[in-house]
This record gives structure tokens, C-alpha cells and sequence, in this order.
């Protein structure tokens, strides 16, 4: 499907969302109290991960004092399929109640997908991953520039930025950063790393509990010993002068890198005449 473009793309979708919750109760947009065993979650709910006391705390809230704000669902040959609420919805179940207030909208799967990345950027309750992946789907489907998305989505250009370059962390990094056993600050300083040198560093933070600025100097030192290596690497030669041209003396080719001295044979006679040489 074709990406939307800037003029009706994120401004109509976000205030289409928007417009759902000022028209609740209006015949505009109709609010049904539906039953929770015929509502599918969102198929392209951006969210992975859900805190189960948090949704416990949640579903005895609305137990207790009702849904403050109504799911948004759109009608389905089968029941109605999810478009924003997820933890709305799984509270509601873990509670045990069997019905809950929704919003239904005519929505097509573009919208589905666009409203469920929304909703939760808007609500702040995906993990730095996920956002990171969500930035990134938007910017795709409505071709923008992370400029372009800092505006609409109320977000600074520098945050969008460095959350979108989590996902050049290897697979393990980003997992330990949504198991929360590092946090998005020392994520942001391991980008760059290869992926051994994340792992390492990524251990070393949670058995040594280093600290952000602890992380960056441990990174710093490990730089700057791999350069000297490295430089000491290139320097080191050795002088083949003599032993080359014993070499040629004999009858044979050889060739000199700074550690190394290669003959060449060209077949196993000119190999035992070398050896019957060096006897």
C-alpha cells in the first residue's frame, strides 16, 4: 500500500483519533458497551511487552470506579477487532469483566496500524524499543524526515534521534534494555560498539551496576587500548633483507610483509631441494 503523504496523512490521523473521543456518545461515532470475548487485539499493536501489576492495579480500577475512557474498535465480520486500548483490554479481562465501553469506528488495516503507533506514543507506555520502532514504521508509511515527525508528534528532533538509534544495537542489548537491566542511557552509549563488545559491556553494567558516565570511561579506555594495539600492529615489522636474499641465492622466490616471509614452490621437487638446502 502506497505510503500517505504530509497533507492528509499524520495530522488527519491524529486528529481522527482525537475527534473519536470529543464525538463519544454523539451518533457521530457510536459508543457500545460490547462484550470483551468478541473484541481480537490489534494485529499490529506496536506494544510486546505488558507490567501484569500494572494491568492488575488497572483492572481493579476500573472494577472499582468504571473505564474513564472508552476503547476504540472497529466492526469485524466475526466481532470487532481492537484499534487502540490494548491495556485497556487486558485489564479488563484479567479482572474478569465481562463487558466494556467501546468506541466503533469504520477503519481499514492502514488506519488499524497508524492509530495503534499513535495512541501509544501519545501515551507514553511503550519501551524504548518500541517506540524506536514506531518512530521508524511512521516515518516510513507517511514518508517524513525525523524533523517532520519531531513537529507533529510533539517530540524534539534529539530525542527522536537517539531513540531511533537503538535500533542499530544488536538483538541481546536491545532485549537487556527491555528486561530493564540497562536503561536507555547506557544503550545510547553502546551504539557503535560491534556486538561482542556490547555483550561485554552489557555484562559488566549489570554485574558491576556501572552508572551511565561509568559505562561512557570504561567505553572511552576500551577505545583508546584498541588503538594502540592496533597502531602498534601496523608498526611492527621486521627486516627480511638477509634472509631474502639467502633465499634468492638458492633459487628461490620469496616475498615480505612486515611480520611474514613467503616462498614460493612450484612443485615438490623445488620443496625438497629447499629442504636438502637448509640440511
Amino acid at each position: 500500500m502506497k505510503s500517505q503523504k504530509l497533507g492528509r496523512g499524520l495530522d488527519a490521523l491524529l486528529g481522527e483519533m482525537d475527534e473519536a473521543y470529543e464525538n463519544e456518545g454523539s451518533s457521530k461515532d457510536a459508543v457500545l458497551e460490547l462484550s470483551v470475548k468478541e473484541i481480537r487485539p490489534n494485529p499490529y499493536q506496536p506494544r510486546k511487552s505488558f507490567d501484569d501489576s500494572a494491568l492488575f492495579e488497572l483492572g481493579e480500577s476500573i472494577k472499582s470506579d468504571g473505564l474513564l475512557q472508552p476503547i476504540v474498535v472497529t466492526e469485524d465480520i466475526d466481532g470487532y477487532v481492537l484499534i487502540a486500548g490494548e491495556r485497556r483490554l487486558r485489564a479488563s479481562k484479567l479482572a474478569k469483566l465481562k463487558t466494556i465501553r467501546a468506541i466503533v469506528l469504520n477503519s481499514d488495516e492502514q488506519k488499524m496500524r497508524q492509530f495503534a503507533l499513535i495512541e501509544n506514543i501519545q501515551r507514553e507506555e511503550l519501551n524504548a524499543v518500541e517506540l524506536a520502532l514506531a518512530y521508524g514504521e511512521l516515518i516510513k508509511l507517511h514518508d517524513l524526515t525525523q524533523e517532520e515527525l519531531s513537529v507533529k508528534i510533539n517530540k524534539s528532533r534529539t530525542h527522536i534521534t537517539n531513540t531511533l538509534r537503538l535500533l542499530q544495537l544488536c538483538a541481546k542489548t536491545q532485549k537487556a534494555l527491555v528486561d530493564k537491566k540497562i536503561t536507555a542511557g547506557h544503550a545510547k552509549v553502546l551504539v557503535g560498539l560491534d556486538d561482542k563488545k556490547q555483550q561485554l559491556m552489557v555484562n559488566s553494567i549489570v554485574g558491576q551496576k556501572l552508572s551511565v558516565r561509568e559505562t561512557e570511561a570504561m567505553i572511552k579506555s576500551m577505545k583508546t587500548l584498541s588503538t594502540v594495539v592496533s597502531k602498534t600492529k601496523k608498526t611492527l615489522s621486521y627486516d627480511f633483507t638477509d634472509l631474502q636474499e639467502k633465499v634468492a641465492n638458492l633459487g628461490f622466490k620469496a616475498k615480505t610483509a612486515q611480520k611474514t616471509l613467503t616462498i614460493e614452490f612450484n612443485s615438490q621437487e623445488e620443496i625438497n631441494s629447499f629442504l636438502q638446502n637448509i640440511k
